[in-house]
């Protein structure tokens, strides 16, 4: 099961190190980073608190055998501007969890991002967005 990072602390991840643009595939192939595993954000607010706790639901009872649900935030934690809740799963499972996500989410945003151990880079250039996206805290990635 994959690792859920409820209070998403900069101090437990590695910093990213920039490539050279004029490295040749190989290269760059060489020093691209492993992806351990996903996360997927559910954003929502006071007004849409109850559609995210039905889709923690629906999720729970459609994907529980591959995902691992985190706390349900009421508050903005670590990099995340809204309230939110975790969703943690392995690479190999991305597919099934991402279309269901892309189908499913109804009003809801969702911010998803690999865990390669470069947190920064993982949030800041490897993410994407279904539905609005949102500005990241990511000052505190140092």
């Amino acid at each position: 099961m994959p690792h859920i990072d409820d209070h998403d602390d900069p101090q437990s991840h590695t910093q990213s190190h920039s490539q050279s643009h004029s490295q040749s595939d190989t290269q760059a192939a060489a020093v691209t980073p492993r992806i351990q595993d996903w996360h997927a954000h559910v954003y929502f607010d006071a007004s849409s608190r109850d559609a995210a706790w039905d889709l923690r639901q629906v999720i729970e009872a459609r994907l529980g055998d591959v995902v691992a649900l985190g706390r349900f935030h009421e508050k903005p934690v670590g990099p995340h501007p809204q309230w939110s809740y975790q969703i943690a799963f392995d690479d190999g499972q991305f597919r099934r969890v991402f279309e269901w996500l892309v189908m499913h989410h109804g009003a809801l945003d969702i911010f998803v991002h690999p865990n390669t151990g470069h947190a920064l880079s993982d949030h800041r250039d490897r993410a994407v967005w279904i539905g609005r996206s949102y500005p990241l805290n990511l000052g505190i990635f140092g």
